[in-house]
Order: structure tokens, then C-alpha cells, then sequence
């Protein structure tokens, strides 16, 4: 009956390749034919030192000065091979990292910091030798392995990275400047002053308080208040109270540029401009032209889930929330904090006034 499943053709093994068991029942029947070593390596295309390490791994040990030597096994040469293979990789460094390991969880579950900001303050701080420390890589590894005690869900922002293509929409209804007419320098990051503004919700229904969120783009100080509602009149009277406490001579060297989104909340936004302050508009849907301040809403949603009223949290809570977050180390920043940042351009700003005013 023929065997329409098997082959007589035996594969050719590549030069550089580990024997397997057909080599090593090769290696055994050529050598009982009296074949030399180098005489065998030519055959099986191999170097004769693999065939000399092969017959020592499959023969046996004699057991005293009896009985005849053992010879050689083929089923014997591949037990060993299996058995040293399995000793044969990497040693698993994550396993010498346990201080290491047991850090980034405490921070992870504790500060909400990321994989990578772990990795880079520890680095930079020297928190731990650089031998007992794993790459943010292999932490993003051993996570999706399942390895470390924590779920991609501590870790929000590794489940919502999916590449997004842009797509520019024209305003249909227009409150200022379009952001077309911002200048390029604040696309850059070069300059401080330059300003993204939002409000995160909590329920979608019903009329209650919002959180106002800004961000700096080049410091990435994040500023988060708590206003009564989703309108015009609470997000222009937060805005005021912001302009009272960095003092009205110095709002607009502070907020240089504000880019805002098309909700009817900013509907009066443009009124900043009588302060020295410009205000540009995204296009709608989009917003990926807000990404650092979209970026940081994500993060204020470890503390303020979705769906979970703002009305549980008081104003206090709310920018203890912001505080912490300009407290966390950034890699964009060189592993540096936003506040420490901010503080200087802050520095600069007034000590600039005075010397202005002398």
C-alpha cells in the first residue's frame, strides 16, 4: 500500500546546524563500518570535533574493568543534547532584579507612573545598580507575559496606543483664530507660554461640575480646577481667578497662546485677548492638534474615572490630583518633573518684570 504521507527523500542538513537523531544514527553505523572521524564529518557535513563530542556524549560510563566498553547510542547522544539545550539559554535577568521589580510596582500602583519613567528616574538617580535593572522593553515583555504582579489595566495608557490617521475637518462654526494661524514656534516646544485648554467630564447627562484642564507644552505643567459647570461663565471666571494669582502684569507672558477645541464652553475664550493673550481654535474632531493635553486628560482619568461625577471629588482633591502629576518624572522632559520646570520659567518671568520695573 503506498504512504502518501512519508518521503523517502532524506532533507539536507545545513553546514552549521546541530545534529539531530538521524545524524547521530548515521554517525553510529559509520562508525561500525570503521570510518574515521573526519571520514563521517564529511558525510553528515560536519567538523570532526562534533562527531568526537557526539560519541562521547552518547556513550556510557564502564561500570569497573569488566565486561566490554559501552558503545555509542544515538538515543542517548539526543537525551543529553535535549537535556543541555534546556541549560543552554539566557539566564532570565528579571529574576536578579527583584528590589528592581518591586519598585516599579510600588510606583506603578502607588504614583501612576509609567514602565519607562520607572526605568529612566532609576537610571538617573541611581536608585539601583545598572546589573540589577531590566530595560523598559523587557518590563513592557514580562508584562505581557503575564511575569510581573501587575495587569496592562494599572498601565491605561498601553491599551490605547493604536496609530490614528489624521484627518482635518474646516470649522463649521468659528469662535477666533483657527489654529492654522498659530505660529509654528508653538508647535515647536521651544519657547514657554504656549497653552492647551479642555474640560473632562464626569456623567455625560445632567448639568454639573467639569474639571478645567491647561497645559504648558514645552514644561507639560499641567493645571486642573474644578468649575461649577460645562459653560462659558464658569471657564472664563476660573481663567480670572487664574489671572489674579499669577497677577494681571504678567498673564500674558505667562499665556502667551491658548488652543482650545470648538465647545460651546470657549465660546468666550477669544476675550483673553484683550489681556495681551492669543487664542487659537482646533479644527473639529480633532483632537490629535491638542495631543499634549489630550495625552494628560488620560492620566487625570486614573484619579477621575470615566463616568464617575465630579461631584465626589472637591476642589482640593482635584488639584491634588494635578499636583501629583506635575510631580512624576517625564522622559520627554530628560526624566525631569514639570513642576521643577515650571518654577523656572516662572523664575524668568517675574525676575524679568522686576528688572523691567527697576
Amino acid at each position: 500500500m503506498d504512504l502518501t504521507n512519508s518521503t523517502m527523500i532524506t532533507p539536507v542538513r545545513e553546514r552549521g546546524q546541530h545534529l539531530n537523531l538521524e545524524d547521530r544514527f548515521a554517525i553510529k553505523i559509520y562508525r561500525k563500518l570503521g570510518y574515521s572521524l573526519r571520514s563521517i564529518a564529511d558525510i553528515i557535513d560536519c567538523s570532526a570535533s562534533t562527531v568526537l563530542n557526539e560519541l562521547r556524549r552518547g556513550t556510557g560510563n564502564r561500570n569497573g574493568n569488566r565486561g566490554r566498553f559501552p558503545e555509542y547510542s544515538p538515543k542517548r547522544g539526543q537525551a543529553n543534547y535535549m537535556m543541555n539545550r534546556t541549560r543552554c539559554h539566557k539566564p532570565h535577568k528579571i529574576e536578579k532584579a527583584a528590589p528592581f521589580i518591586n519598585w516599579v510596582v510600588k510606583q506603578v500602583k502607588e504614583q501612576h507612573w509609567s514602565l519607562d519613567v520607572c526605568v529612566g528616574t532609576a537610571r538617573k538617580k541611581h536608585l539601583f545598580p545598572p546589573d540589577e535593572m531590566v530595560c523598559t522593553k523587557t518590563l513592557y515583555n514580562e508584562l505581557w507575559a503575564g511575569k510581573l504582579p501587575l495587569t496592562p489595566f494599572d498601565i491605561p495608557e498601553a491599551l490605547s496606543r493604536k496609530p490614528k490617521k489624521p484627518k482635518i475637518r474646516r470649522n463649521k462654526r468659528i469662535y477666533g483664530r483657527s489654529i492654522e494661524e498659530r505660529p509654528k514656534i508653538v508647535l515647536e516646544c521651544i519657547e514657554c507660554g504656549h497653552w492647551e485648554i479642555d474640560t473632562v467630564v464626569g456623567h455625560r447627562r445632567g448639568k454639573e461640575s467639569v474639571v478645567l484642564t491647561l497645559l504648558e507644552k514645552t514644561t507639560q505643567f499641567y493645571i486642573a480646577i474644578k468649575i461649577p459647570g460645562k459653560n462659558t461663565e464658569s471657564v472664563m471666571a476660573a481663567l480670572e481667578v487664574l489671572r489674579e494669582e499669577y497677577g494681571p502684569e504678567h498673564f500674558s507672558k505667562i499665556f502667551k497662546t491658548i488652543t482650545a477645541d470648538n465647545g460651546c464652553e470657549f465660546e468666550r475664550l477669544s476675550e483673553l485677548e484683550e489681556y495681551g493673550t492669543e487664542v487659537y481654535f482646533a479644527h473639529p474632531y480633532s483632537s490629535w492638534e491638542r495631543p499634549q493635553n489630550e495625552r494628560h486628560n488620560r492620566i487625570l482619568r486614573k484619579y477621575i474615572p470615566k463616568g464617575v461625577s465630579i461631584e465626589n471629588y472637591s476642589a482640593e482633591q482635584v488639584l491634588s490630583f494635578a499636583d501629583e502629576m506635575n510631580a512624576m518624572p517625564r522622559k520627554s522632559l530628560n526624566y525631569c518633573t514639570p513642576e521643577a520646570l515650571y518654577d523656572i520659567f516662572l523664575d524668568q518671568v517675574y525676575s524679568l518684570n522686576q528688572v523691567n520695573g527697576s
